[in-house]
């Protein structure tokens, strides 16, 4: 034992600091709390009593570097499924992800049951033109099982250099047996916005997900709607299997929509983490009637602008119930390059509706027409946050059946039903208001 401390007091010496930070910084988010839990010594001491046992007796010589990590790891991994201790690598990766930029595949990946599980493939990229569907369970990773695998050990698996080649194994209700696809990686490029028009006077936006330039690329594609369609008589902002991303941009987008009102506001335990977010009247705001269309792959950032919309009467919000991921993920930098991704809030919609675990009910319900698999039965339902082992719970939450996210381009009205249906209400809501204007009163009854 004494060697054991001799040759690591380093290390030692900055786990316990860590730890009595920790302790500090706690008692100051709340006085009533005890200044030092001393359980936490005895902890402590079982730990370091552990960490030497492992080095010394495990089969194989190990760094006891590698052990700590493992241990910050399991630590992490027993919060929720969204908080995460990553390398300096992964952390690298991280930025490079939210400028709309990397070498992948292409895919949203989340762990259900202890399985690495598909929530949606980005459009438009590598593993989405293998047929990759959301739901999918990815089993293998180049013939390796993916079993007690972390998010971001797996992102780093399936990221990697143009042109390089990745083999998953992937299990799917509607398949015999387990599949394997090889999939060529790209530079994953991800254009967050896309538009155009439909019956001549109805516009159509898409976000994929929201990276640095979504809400400046919105702007820029909504200006050039607005000059080229004269008049523009309704709007359907498209956020379906959009995972996510910046919240930054989810307040800008919301507030191109929205002349004034709460956009969103979060709790947390701290003061630090509780904040509130409203719109700024810009003068440029469109005025038409408006659809969000949203499902089961609507998280986070987009169930932000969902919310934001609806509770101020902007849109209408139509589709599916949302995923549900209502949770606040705060990276803090470490000095040796590594970061945490620490869940510290939660997001509330302007009206205080909590969207963890509940997600964004839709105004107007439309499933999605879904596809019988091949022993004619209906695909198994996608999954949501709620269904994620570890997630933060919501208090009486509403439970709400759901249905298969759609895999292909979201433009054929012939295939897509929601959207079909949303620029069918928008249709007769102008035809209504018309209606309304020119009406004639009726004789009362005798």
């Amino acid at each position: 034992m004494k060697n054991f401390l001799r040759k690591n007091w380093p290390l030692l010496i900055c786990l316990f600091a860590f730890f009595f930070i920790m302790i500090v910084l706690e008692s100051q988010g709340d006085s009533r709390e005890p200044a030092v839990d001393r359980n936490i010594y005895k902890t402590l001491k079982t730990f370091t009593e552990i960490l030497s046992i492992v080095e010394k007796n495990y089969v194989e010589p190990i760094e006891p570097k590698t052990l700590i990590q493992g241990a910050i790891n399991g630590m992490m991994k027993s919060l929720d499924p969204h908080s995460a201790f990553m390398t300096p690598e992964m952390y690298k990766e991280l930025e490079v992800e939210t400028k709309g930029s990397f070498g992948g595949i292409g895919i949203e990946i989340t762990i259900q049951k202890d399985i690495l599980t598909v929530v949606s493939p980005i459009e438009d990229t590598p593993a989405f033109n293998a047929g990759i569907e959301a739901g999918d369970q990815i089993v293998k990773i180049d013939g390796k099982s993916t079993k007690d695998i972390t998010i971001m050990e797996a992102v780093n698996k399936l990221r990697g250099p143009k042109d390089t080649k990745v083999t998953i194994t992937i299990v799917r209700e509607s398949l015999p047996k387990p599949k394997d696809i090889t999939i060529i990686r790209d530079i994953i490029k991800v254009k967050s916005v896309k538009s155009k028009i439909f019956d001549k006077h109805i516009g159509y936006l898409r976000i994929s997900s929201f990276q640095e330039r979504t809400a400046d690329d919105l702007s820029g594609a909504l200006t050039e709607m607005k000059s080229k369609v004269q008049p523009l008589r309704g709007l359907i902002l498209d956020l379906r299997n959009n995972p996510g991303g910046l919240l930054d941009q989810a307040i800008e987008v919301s507030d191109l929509f929205l002349k004034t009102g709460v956009i969103v506001f979060t709790k947390g335990r701290t003061k630090a983490m509780e904040s509130k977010t409203t719109a700024k009247d810009d003068g440029a705001e469109p005025t038409c009637p408006m659809i969000v269309l949203v499902n089961e792959g609507s998280a986070s950032a987009s169930e932000i602008v969902a919310g934001a919309l609806q509770d101020n009467g902007r849109a209408l919000v139509v589709g599916a119930q949302s995923f549900g991921k209502g949770s606040v993920q705060t990276v803090i930098p470490l000095e040796d390059g590594s970061a945490l991704k620490l869940t510290t809030a939660k997001y509330y919609t302007p009206k205080g509706r909590l969207i963890q675990a509940e997600g964004i009910t839709p105004d107007i319900e439309i499933k999605y027409a879904r596809s019988f698999d091949e022993k004619g039965q209906i695909a198994e339902e996608p999954i949501r946050e709620k269904d994620l082992k570890g997630h933060i719970e919501q208090l009486d939450r509403a439970e709400s059946k759901q249905e298969k996210p759609m895999q292909k381009e979201m433009d054929d009205l012939t295939k897509d039903n929601q959207l079909k249906g949303a620029i069918d209400i928008l249709k007769s809501w102008e035809i209504f208001q018309k209606n309304t204007k020119n009406h004639v009163s009726l004789p009362a009854s005798p």
